[in-house]
């Protein structure tokens, strides 16, 4: 989310979503499978393996492992190839989803939009 996130929200800061907060849209709004995201990782996994905050998201399970691997192969730090990989991989998926959500979210904005100056 970079340069076009703050241009959009000049040329257009009535349909530019806030990434900071919740949709107001039902999540299954056009959609006929979606399924809720859940945490794999618990809090006490989290908290044990000293985690920052920062890391504390969807993907954390993957960094578990990646951060079990490099412990146990401590000399070897190529042994860990295919954790790293899983954990990059889970990395841009959410990444992806994301952006997916914020564009589904602004597209729904200019909908709303659309259909009230319409009636009006």
């Amino acid at each position: 989310m970079g340069a076009h996130l703050a241009r959009s929200y000049i040329t257009e800061p009535d349909t530019t979503p806030d990434p900071k907060k919740t949709s107001d849209y039902d999540p299954k709004l056009g959609f006929t499978e979606r399924h809720e995201r859940v945490m794999v990782a618990t809090q006490e996994q989290m908290n044990m393996a000293m985690l920052p905050v920062e890391q504390r998201d969807y993907c954390a399970h993957h960094l578990l492992k990646l951060m079990k691997c490099k412990r146990d192969n401590f000399p070897n730090f190529l042994a860990c190839k295919h954790e790293r990989h899983d954990w990059d991989y889970c990395q841009h998926q959410d990444y992806v989803m994301r952006m997916k959500e914020y564009e589904r979210e602004r597209r729904l904005n200019l909908r709303k939009k659309r259909i009230e100056t319409q009636a009006a």
